[in-house]
């Protein structure tokens, strides 16, 4: 009977998921805040059951996946140049932040260790990665704006949680070692990165090796598990473990599977993360009474104001740290002045304002030891739980729903930066089929008249430059083995070209991944979906 009450709860909670959702979209507001907020009042309603979210659940269950995909779709090129303003926030902010929330949880709570506000202090101090996506992506910022917050959101976690753990250790010892803790620090980072690479290269061999995309698709959903377990095995960042395998198997991906492949695996992991999500954002709002009840009898108020002084540290910190983040080095290195030029202030207070917390912080907080090394409780443990809670309500909610109308007061709006890649990008795709029209006319399987007829609509793309899809743009009626394998040597030329554009910079992985989809769906529409780059019949 409680296996099957277990399944009643996830039964509602994925059907609570999806209402919301739902809802979230017609009134236009992001998913992330709504469900939290619906995960809150349900957590009101008198005779519903008890969820609890367990640390391990998110650990182990919910952020490899998460992680690892947040990072497959984020660009390396533009990573690579925004990553002074990422480590700045991601390392430099994440220990400011921390400091601050510190010093005031020490002046609000009478009793508290510098450990244990430590602790609170990297708990609140990264921002969450799937509220930057959902929110950035969907209000059309700045490209570079999107870029610097989500690689702060994804690389953030290993500084704080390195923190953390030094914090705790300390709490749960009474010393504290700083050469420790920064060896523990490089360590766990360089390790990290190392075991994300070569899962990641493992796992594009398995996909080389394999020709059933179904198995294809096991093997990367299992990627970021083994990353994960990994990391934690050696002690070192599984958080890094899974962006580095994400950002690494991005860069070989397209050679690997075939098209179809290809289009069935974003559609598994679109559905995964959406779960993922959906479920872990109703859970933090859910976990209120169960906070109320732990906390002892008349510090419930006094905790909440506590916490809301703590969120107005964490956000005041932001606002304060990133102008200095971006003025302090200009003004130190006049050729940092002269190559990237100070930004506009308006995009500065968006960075700054946009730092909703989430799953890693309250799985960070509800993961606090119940008793020290001595056996002694934990200080002030709930508190820190409810504290952490209310900054991930805070910043959520303030911050989450005045960001659409900042955006508008501010003026900002998405550069078309990606879009002038794109015409590019398809430019040089549709000369590089034209290419190899002209390699394949001199051999004998394909006649002349099938090669007119797709030069001539190459041809025509190239004079009208549209953007119009790829697929409509090289479809002949004919299905013979010949046409086939002809439809099949110009997508992979298209697809060849763009990857070498992506690898030496001229396109982003974004404009790589807006094309490859129409790709793999022409090849897929003209029956060589199953056919990986470069493979052609004998």
């Amino acid at each position: 009977m409680e296996s099957l009450h277990q399944l009643e709860v996830i039964i509602m909670l994925l059907a609570v998921v999806l209402a919301l959702t739902t809802i979230a979209q017609k009134i236009r507001i992001p998913y992330p805040i709504f469900l939290v907020l619906g995960g809150l009042a349900l957590g009101l309603v008198p005779g519903l059951p008890a969820v609890t979210l367990h640390p391990d659940l998110v650990f182990l269950v919910f952020l490899p996946p998460i992680l690892w995909a947040a990072a497959y779709f984020t660009s390396l090129r533009e990573f690579r140049q925004n990553l002074r303003p990422i480590s700045l926030l991601a390392i430099g902010l994440v220990l400011a932040t921390s400091a601050g929330v510190a010093f005031v949880a020490h002046a609000l709570l009478p009793g508290i260790g510098w450990a244990e506000a430590i602790a609170l202090g990297a708990i609140v101090s990264p921002p969450d990665a799937v509220s930057a996506t959902a929110i950035g992506k969907r209000l059309r910022i700045p490209r570079r704006i999107v870029t610097i917050l989500e690689g702060e959101s994804l690389v953030n976690d290993a500084t704080a949680l390195v923190l953390y753990r030094a914090a705790v250790g300390a709490a749960m010892s009474g010393s504290f070692a700083l050469g420790h803790t920064l060896f523990e620090f490089v360590f766990a980072a360089l390790v990290g990165v190392v075991i994300g690479i070569g899962v990641a290269w493992l796992t594009r061999w398995a996909l080389c090796a394999t020709e059933d995309g179904f198995t294809q698709i096991g093997v990367t959903l299992l990627a970021p598990y083994i990353a994960w377990v990994c990391g934690e095995s050696v002690h070192a960042s599984a958080v890094l473990a899974c962006v580095a395998g994400g950002l690494y198997l991005r860069q070989s991906f397209s050679g690997a599977v075939s098209p179809a492949t290809r289009l069935q695996a974003r559609a598994v992991w679109d559905l995964l993360i959406f779960i993922l999500n959906g479920v872990i954002f109703i859970l933090i709002g859910l976990q209120l009474g169960a906070l109320r009840d732990s906390v002892p009898p008349g510090q419930f108020g006094p905790v909440l104001i506590a916490g809301a002084w703590v969120s107005a540290t964490a956000i005041l910190v932001r606002l304060l740290w990133v102008p200095l983040a971006a003025l302090i080095p200009r003004w130190l290195s006049a050729k940092l002045r002269a190559r990237d030029p100070m930004p506009p202030w308006s995009g500065l207070f968006l960075i700054s304002w946009t730092g909703m917390r989430g799953i890693v912080t309250l799985a960070a907080a509800l993961a606090l030891p119940v008793t020290t090394g001595t056996g002694v409780p934990f200080p002030f443990r709930s508190e820190i739980i409810l504290i952490s809670f209310t900054v991930i309500l805070a910043t959520l909610v303030l911050q989450g729903l005045s960001l659409p109308p900042i955006i508008r007061l501010l003026h900002l709006r998405e550069d078309d930066g990606l879009e002038q890649e794109e015409t590019l990008a398809r430019e040089h795709a549709a000369t590089a089929a034209l290419n190899r029209l002209d390699q394949v006319v001199t051999e004998n399987w394909v006649s002349l008249e099938q090669v007119e007829r797709v030069r001539l609509r190459y041809l025509q793309r190239l004079e009208r430059l549209t953007k119009a899809s790829l697929a409509e743009e090289t479809t002949l009626s004919s299905t013979t083995e010949s046409v086939q394998r002809l439809q099949h040597e110009v997508l992979t030329a298209e697809r060849v070209a763009l990857i070498g554009l992506r690898d030496n910079g001229t396109i982003s992985d974004e404009v790589l991944h807006r094309l490859e989809q129409e790709l793999d769906v022409a090849a897929l529409h003209l029956g060589v979906g199953e056919r990986r780059v470069g493979r052609t019949p004998a």
